[in-house]
């Protein structure tokens, strides 16, 4: 049954969204197939999905803040975060194996994320805090800069796909409008990355370069993304 599920969710695949990029699509959604097949042939509703997600990932953050900042803690977090974002990419699968999902399911998983992104890096910046030898003190700006950027653009994200669904405008992301190269163009912005990058954290200065260079990728990218979009928001009518 368990493999029936993971060929039927495999054929059922539309192409992916438009700018997701290259992690997400070829490595999480394909380690969320398989977890979703497992998750249906145990029973589990797409919410109880939801709910193991999140526990993996906040179980990560905690160890961010209270553990020992060494090698093998930055292994465990890095583990921890790409399952959990493997589930969170598990439970709209589930929800199509069980006929559809809901409106309920789609809330509870984007408050999920919401409240995962900035506290994973408001995380950091209390696990740097306790770590960094006097005079890194400037190191912290990178964290909070991290938190707003990442913040504002997952609710830009949201907000633009609310306002297109207004106007009967295709979202941002619409199925079947992705390309490989686009995919790999975007990839410096994908959150499997970040998650990745923790495998670091027990070496402070190349936790840095690495955490850093995201957040410089995150910055560029809203400040365009912003631009573009805002462009189309005014094409959509005129703003009351």
């Amino acid at each position: 049954m368990t493999i029936a599920a993971y060929r039927s969710l495999e054929s059922a695949q539309k192409g992916h969204a438009r700018g997701a990029p290259a992690y997400s699509v070829y490595v999480n959604r394909k380690l969320g197939r398989a977890l979703a097949a497992v998750g249906h042939r145990l029973g589990l509703t797409p919410n109880q999905v939801s709910a193991i997600s999140a526990a993996h990932s906040f179980a990560a953050i905690a160890l961010i803040v209270v553990a020992p900042v060494i090698p093998v803690t930055g292994f465990v977090v890095a583990l921890l975060l790409v399952l959990g974002y493997a589930w969170d990419s598990a439970d709209g699968q589930v929800a199509r194996l069980r006929g559809g999902g809901s409106p309920q399911g789609e809330w509870l998983d984007h408050f999920i994320d919401t409240l995962k992104i900035s506290s994973l890096h408001l995380a950091v910046l209390v696990g740097l805090y306790r770590s960094l030898p006097e005079g890194w003190v400037w190191a912290l700006v990178v964290p909070l800069a991290f938190a707003v950027v990442a913040s504002t653009t997952f609710t830009a994200m949201l907000l633009n796909d609310l306002l297109k669904g207004k106007h009967a405008v295709a979202s941002t992301h619409e199925r079947g409008g992705g390309t490989l190269r686009r995919s790999l163009l975007v990839l410096p912005t994908d959150f499997g990355l970040v998650c990745l990058v923790f495998v670091l954290w027990g070496w402070a200065p190349a936790f840095l370069v690495g955490y850093g260079a995201l957040a410089l990728v995150s910055i560029a990218f809203l400040a365009l993304a912003a631009v573009k979009w805002f462009r189309e928001m005014g094409e959509l009518g005129t703003v009351r």
